[in-house]
């Protein structure tokens, strides 16, 4: 398993996971303010640098063009798997003025699913990845803990849902009825599961000190 840190310009909630050696870690733009605070040089420094300067020095920097296909986010990601890594973890994503990179982040969340990887999306004492024909187990750190499933695309079919307070076998999911929204989870490791198709699943984290 290669590691990839992925810290964007979004609102940023605290550390979740800190990197550690042989982890690669990209600021996406204004991400870089992130790792400066937090004491963590990037590998990479890229983006369009429409929302902060380039900063002088030793950092490793790549310039992007404002006009392009992909978020300064999805250029990370695409540079971690290119560098072979399998497991992102996304700090900066969510939050902020901009609701449209909140839901850009969240398909990129299926985007590196499709090519192997799995990618983490840290919100407010909250994280979402996606999961697609497949199942996830997830353990309960927070009582009464929330967790939320969506349609990612086509209808998801065969979804099951164990230990939680609304459980589900053999649920359809479409992306025009948000069925899975604000569950909890009462056991301690919950499942979900779909069968054929991608859910977009997010569970509470018990708060940081």
């Amino acid at each position: 398993m290669k590691r990839c840190f992925v810290f964007a310009a979004g609102s940023f909630y605290g550390l979740r996971r800190r990197p550690e050696p042989g982890d690669l870690v990209i600021a996406a733009d204004a991400g870089y303010q992130i790792c400066r605070r937090e004491g963590i040089v990037p590998d990479l420094l890229l983006g369009d640098f429409d929302s902060m300067d380039p900063p002088e020095g030793a950092v490793s920097l790549r310039r992007l063009p404002v006009e392009k296909d992909d978020t300064d986010t999805m250029a990370a990601l695409k540079e971690g798997l290119e560098r072979a890594c399998d497991t992102f973890y996304i700090y900066g994503g969510t939050g902020g003025k901009r609701l449209d990179h909140t839901l850009a982040n969240l398909q990129s969340l299926l985007f590196l699913r499709r090519r192997g990887a799995k990618g983490f999306l840290y919100d407010d004492d909250f994280v979402w990845t996606v999961i697609e024909n497949e199942a996830l187990d997830i353990r309960k750190t927070v009582e009464w803990g929330l967790f939320s499933a969506f349609c990612l695309g086509e209808r998801a079919e065969g979804v099951d849902e164990e230990g939680f307070q609304y459980p589900l076998k053999g649920a359809v999911l479409t992306p025009d009825f948000p069925l899975g929204v604000s569950n909890h989870i009462l056991e301690p490791e919950a499942r979900v599961a779909v069968r054929k198709g991608a859910l977009a699943v997010g569970w509470e984290l018990p708060p940081l000190d």
